[in-house]
């Protein structure tokens, strides 16, 4: 008998949240836990599987689609079984529970196939991830290939073809690739004007934002370190491991090291406040956070156990979730319990920035651009390689001092790599 399948509370308080992308077609054979489409939540995009195995007979809702927990998403059935949505009211289908009036909910069981929005991005072309894999492998652009599968997907002998020379091409104009999203123009007695929407990521990240700085007593401090040393162990240590063809071995895993060992000393930078119980919660433990920055929008995915790792396990380790951020692969356990985060600008430039605390943790070190600059020492003016450090902090739970220690005891590590190696 055909069920509907919705959309699942997934925990960690989603209600909502859009359709990235769909894996299979309308008419297609699914078998249980095979994953059905893409959601973007809140915190990560997933995989949503599918609970029991059967063929696709509909799908209710398009790619960027916005979704409610309960709301339909396909219709699973066997093979030849009409799909009648108002009938399919067994095992499996829950009512929506949006709240929205009926008739919206009822428009929202209308099936509707992913298209492209008049004026809008293009969709990200149907495919499996098998194929997707296929497509990479042989340098194949999906968006330049027309899918003979059903519902348009492009399949591995699509691939094929396009690999060959032989897949039919789009119009030019249909492949073209833009940096920034696009919208419709319209044109305004002081110009033209485009209205981009506001993607479900942004959303987020602009709530976040917005509750940070209404809540924390932001205050950010600022140090400068003299990096000229610990450059140069970093130059001795990528050398050894020039062999070592699977790591990228970066500056970060000293800073984290170096952020553990002062948290360590400093536990208030480590903790959340629990307001309702009255009471500070100081972390045992060392989680922390990355800030990368993503095509779509900052994503903060959590190094597990800093304390506990080597600096080439870290650099392992943060280069696959940078990886897998960018690429919108990580799971939703990968985003969650941070203790402290760290963001490093200095790539981008700029002297100095004061970002805001990722809640509900109460700290986030930056690190800024590194430079050569005249500085005395020993009463000789000399170059050396700068860069600042800044610590932003709610100020309700910690004082300024403390900020003003912590930063020190931090520059002071980064600034004598031999002390930092001591420490770890």
């Amino acid at each position: 008998m055909a069920f509907v399948f919705t959309f699942p509370d997934v925990g960690e308080g989603i209600h909502e949240g859009r359709v990235v992308e769909w894996l299979v077609a309308v008419g297609d054979t699914v078998a249980e836990d095979q994953p059905l489409l893409k959601v973007e939540t809140d915190k990560a995009v997933v995989d949503l599987p599918s609970p029991r195995a059967g063929v696709v007979l509909t799908l209710h809702v398009a790619e960027d689609a916005a979704i409610e927990v309960g709301d339909p998403l396909l219709t699973i059935g066997e093979a030849g079984e009409k799909a009648d949505a108002e009938a399919a009211a067994g095992e499996g289908t829950a009512a929506p529970v949006s709240g929205r009036p009926a008739q919206e909910a009822a428009e929202a069981r209308v099936a509707a196939a992913p298209t492209r929005r008049e004026g809008g991005p293009p969709r990200r072309p149907l495919a499996t991830p098998r194929t997707r894999a296929l497509a990479r492998k042989r340098g194949v652009d999906l968006e330049r290939v027309r899918g003979t599968g059903p519902g348009g997907r492009i399949t591995d002998a699509d691939v094929d073809r396009a690999a060959s020379g032989l897949a039919e091409q789009p119009a030019p104009e249909a492949a073209v690739r833009t940096a920034a999203p696009r919208g419709d123009v319209s044109v305004t007695e002081q110009g033209e004007v485009e209205r981009v929407p506001i993607s479900h990521l942004r959303k987020v990240i602009a709530s976040s934002m917005a509750t940070s700085a209404h809540t924390a007593a932001h205050v950010t401090h600022v140090d400068e370190a003299d990096v000229t040393d610990l450059l140069a162990e970093h130059a001795r240590i990528k050398e050894a491991l020039a062999d070592d063809s699977d790591v990228r071995f970066t500056l970060l895993p000293f800073f984290m090291k170096a952020l553990v060992a002062v948290l360590k000393q400093y536990p208030m930078f480590n903790a959340e406040v629990d307001e309702e119980a009255g009471e500070i919660l100081i972390k045992r433990f060392y989680n922390i956070g990355i800030a990368v920055d993503t095509p779509e929008g900052l994503i903060v995915p959590v190094l597990r156990n800093a304390d506990r790792k080597d600096m080439l396990t870290i650099a392992r380790e943060v280069a696959d979730l940078a990886s897998r951020a960018r690429s919108r692969e990580l799971s939703l356990e990968e985003l969650r319990g941070g203790t402290c985060t760290i963001t490093n600008i200095g790539p981008l430039g700029g002297v100095f920035a004061t970002p805001i605390i990722h809640q509900p943790q109460l700290a986030i070190v930056g690190l800024h651009a590194i430079k050569e600059r005249p500085v005395v020492v020993d009463g000789q003016i000399v170059i050396r390689k700068m860069m600042y450090l800044s610590v932003s902090f709610d100020h309700r739970w910690i004082d300024g001092a403390d900020a003003a220690r912590f930063a020190t005891d931090l520059v002071r590590l980064v600034s004598a790599p031999g002390l930092l190696m001591v420490r770890l």
